[in-house]
């Protein structure tokens, strides 16, 4: 008796297209966790910003810093060394701040779970699609 050891081809084409299927749901679910992890870090910046502009405001004769560097009160404290920066890096869109009596702090989202469809916090944000905003409160 002639027996042969191994898989036959429709065997190994099985199991090919299973690990194949099972890559793809792991890539997707990876990648999806990745958006998240993203927008969480977003929100959380934007957070940051806004306690760190009402400081600065509380400090500084009641006004509002007027750009994105450090951030220095009048009294001489250092509130915010560096302004956050977007967690995908380079050519996304990333923060934007905008300042004068008021303040506007967006982040473009890349899920749809922000706060602001219509930019109705800053019309100065280019480009469509969800954003995460936060504004003055006093």
């Amino acid at each position: 008796m002639n027996k042969k050891n191994g898989f036959t081809l429709f065997e190994l084409l099985v199991s090919i297209s299973i690990i194949a299927i099972l890559t793809a749901i792991a890539t997707m679910s990876f990648s999806g966790a990745q958006k998240k992890a993203r927008d969480s870090r977003r929100i959380q910046d934007m957070n940051a910003v806004q306690k760190a502009a009402e400081q600065y405001y509380s400090f500084s004769n009641y006004v509002y810093p007027s750009d994105t560097s450090a951030w220095v009160a009048t009294n001489g404290q250092t509130i915010l060394d560096i302004f956050p920066a977007d967690p995908k890096g380079t050519g996304w869109t990333g923060y934007v701040y905008n300042a004068g009596t008021t303040y506007c702090a967006c982040a473009a989202l890349e899920n749809n779970t922000g706060n602001s469809t219509s930019n109705i916090c800053a019309t100065f944000v280019n480009g469509t699609g969800q954003f995460y905003c936060v504004k003055n409160q006093q």
